[in-house]
């Protein structure tokens, strides 16, 4: 096979024809690279997501092996069959020079989308390429295959572009499929999403499709888990003709991991998929449930996703087509694609996953399913036996034949509830177990101990001024307004003490968007002091493992907590620093704590932007945008209820910090 060097694309459709092995297509065209941050910063989304996964492949020599396909750009009047022709229209152009001026605040007006010169071509790439090998799969050309693209789709709607994604791939390539290329005999096409997100974009086009059984499973959490809404919940199964051919599966927590998929494969994904018997399987394969990402926060292993892939080898006559989706930990995704590859080469024996038993919470979720459904799908009918349901098992270790000595640490470690004072009696010095959704409590005592000795005063500027609101970052729950909740400190007791005062600093409000309050900016303030402007603080007199809580709960909720984020040697610097940014929540927007000096010699600590991203919205390059009603509405009550500001002053307060020039 011939690659044309530097450029990660085939100079034709090459194979190895010296072994008899299955034909599988392969797309990979780093022209899609092209889609990247306008100015070049770090995001999820990013181009080294599908060069890892390439160089993976290479590597293992997984390429020379397959038929190689080059990449091709999607005409519009296939990709008008799932979205509208303006969306079409706005992204087909979004790159020319004509939207030079205005492409950053378009996509500040989306939801988590950044657009820049090359989106346009990637994203036609993108759907292209997922067609192609669609088709050729389903002209028998292929056996399977892989499209390496990005962005990803399923997020993507009819008239808007969301989530990271400009056009749904995989819902442009069923639509081609049934509609375009009748002559193929595809009539029915599963479509399997298990990216941790809601594939919310599949699911709206096929709603009332009986053609196409969509199955999702994912991080719900009861709407808080992104997209943040309803649509990902169980009992959306489609409507009219369609009823019954949208199946959710909603985690109601994340740390689900490969015995959990594993279960619901095994009693509703596979019991259904018998009784659809489709023609030609889609997936999109989202890898940001695996193990060790940012985003995802569950713990399926890449030998857990070729024990789910291998399932579905069964059906369609394994013709069946795999197009990335998300996936945020580079290792974690060129692993797991590796994994689905051998899969489809055939190259190993996948053996079955044994002694794994899944969180309590998977067969609550499960079973709701299943009585959901099956009015639709008998094979449902049946209640799930309770030896099955209340199994019991000692702890374990979800390991590939392969990956085993690098996922221990990783992978998902469960345990019975009723086993566990046993289990302690008898390995306690070796146990540092993970039970349900609960830290590493065994790891993190010791520094928890510690700095539960120190307090500091949290200065809080946004919502945490309203008492109500901050509380929820100390024993958890939720107040008007929020769309998710909070798990709250690992230490519930309220702040020793409460006071107000006002620092130099400027408030501003930035970002278009949130998970916890849906659509509108949030309050920052500049990190750096200055005379003309005066910012209302709310101080809570608190221990610095409860500020460790509440500076992970605003910026990265799922981070594990073995080691303090801001610890004693830290507290130390700040003071003569001034500022310090918390490398393990970076990706977070609240990642830079600020030193203010003293209250009784207590340090006072606020978090807000770094610098640079408060350069950034000063620029326009990051969108700075009024809050939402209720957001404001929590500062008006904390200024209130806080005795600083009437509610007329305070609205006025709020509203100066949204008009006044950075």
């Amino acid at each position: 096979m011939e690659v044309k060097s530097g450029e990660g694309q085939s100079n034709g459709n090459c194979v190895n024809e010296s072994r008899n092995e299955r034909r599988v297509g392969l797309i990979y065209d780093q022209r899609m690279c092209k889609h990247r941050t306008p100015y070049g910063d770090d995001h999820p989304e990013k181009p080294d997501r599908i060069t890892v996964i390439w160089n993976k492949l290479q590597l293992a020599g997984i390429p020379q092996r397959c038929v190689v396909l080059k990449a091709k750009e999607a005409e519009d009047k296939y990709i008008c069959g799932v979205h509208s022709e303006n969306h079409v229209k706005l992204i087909r152009n979004i790159s020319s020079k004509q939207y030079d001026s205005r492409r950053n605040r378009i996509a500040s007006k989306l939801n988590s989308i950044y657009l820049n010169e090359g989106s346009s071509e990637s994203a036609y790439l993108a759907a292209g390429s997922v067609i192609e090998v669609a088709e050729r799969v389903a002209k028998g050309e292929l056996n399977s295959a892989f499209a390496v693209v990005r962005p990803p789709g399923h997020h993507a709607e009819y008239g808007e572009a969301m989530g990271f994604c400009l056009f749904n791939n995989v819902a442009i390539a069923a639509s081609y499929l049934l509609d375009q290329r009748p002559e193929l005999g595809i009539n029915k096409i599963l479509i399997v999403d298990w990216d941790v997100h809601h594939g919310n974009g599949t699911q709206k086009t096929f709603w009332k499709d009986p053609r196409v059984l969509f199955f999702s499973v994912h991080r719900h959490e009861f709407g808080s888990f992104y997209p943040a809404n309803d649509d990902g919940f169980y009992t959306m199964v489609g409507e009219g003709p369609g009823a019954g051919y949208n199946i959710n599966v909603p985690w109601e927590n994340g740390r689900c991991g490969d015995a959990d998929y594993l279960a619901v494969w095994d009693h509703i994904l596979v019991p259904v998929a018998k009784e659809f018997n489709p023609d030609i399987i889609l997936i999109s394969a989202g890898f940001d449930a695996a193990v060790g990402d940012p985003l995802g926060g569950c713990r399926v292993t890449p030998y857990g996703y070729s024990v789910l892939l291998n399932k579905l080898m069964d059906f369609a006559q394994g013709r069946i087509v795999l197009a990335l989706e998300g996936g945020y930990n580079l290792d974690s995704i060129a692993k797991s694609t590796l994994a689905c590859m051998e899969v489809l080469l055939e190259d190993k024996p996948i053996s079955e996953l044994t002694e794994a038993y899944p969180f309590e919470s998977t067969w609550r979720v499960i079973q709701a399913v299943r009585r959901k459904l099956s009015t639709f799908w008998p094979t449902l009918t049946d209640e799930l036996p309770t030896t099955l349901t209340n199994q019991k098992a000692p702890p374990h270790v979800l390991l590939s034949s392969s990956e085993s000595e690098d996922e221990v640490d990783e992978a998902s470690e469960i345990i019975s509830k009723d086993l566990v004072q046993a289990i302690e009696d008898v390995v306690e010095p070796l146990l540092k177990l993970k039970i349900d959704n609960y830290p590493d409590q065994a790891t993190s005592a010791s520094w928890r101990s510690k700095l539960s000795k120190t307090d500091i005063w949290y200065a809080s500027f946004g919502s945490n001024m309203w008492k109500s609101r901050f509380l929820c970052y100390i024993e958890g729950g939720q107040v008007i307004g929020m769309k998710k909740p909070c798990s709250g400190s690992m230490d519930r007791n309220p702040p020793k003490e409460i006071r107000w005062k006002t620092f130099p600093h400027r408030l501003f409000f930035g970002r278009d968007f949130t998970q916890t309050w849906g659509p509108g900016g949030v309050a920052f303030v500049d990190p750096r002091s200055n005379n003309e402007d005066r910012v209302y603080m709310c101080l809570y007199k608190i221990t610095l493992e409860q500020f460790n809580d509440v500076l992970l709960q605003e910026n990265v909720p799922d981070h594990d907590m073995n080691s303090p984020l801001f610890d004693l040697n830290a507290l130390d610097s700040i003071q003569n620093d001034g500022s310090l940014i918390v490398e393990a929540v970076k990706r977070g927007w609240y990642h830079n704590v600020v030193y203010l000096g003293k209250e009784d010699d207590i340090p006072v600590l606020t978090m807000t932007c770094s610098l640079s991203a408060f350069e950034s919205m000063k620029s326009g390059e990051i969108p700075l945008h009024a809050p939402s009603k209720d957001y404001a509405g929590t500062l008006v009550r904390g200024l209130v209820q806080g005795k600083q500001l009437s509610e007329e002053e305070a609205m006025t307060y709020i509203q100066v910090a949204c008009t006044k020039s950075l």
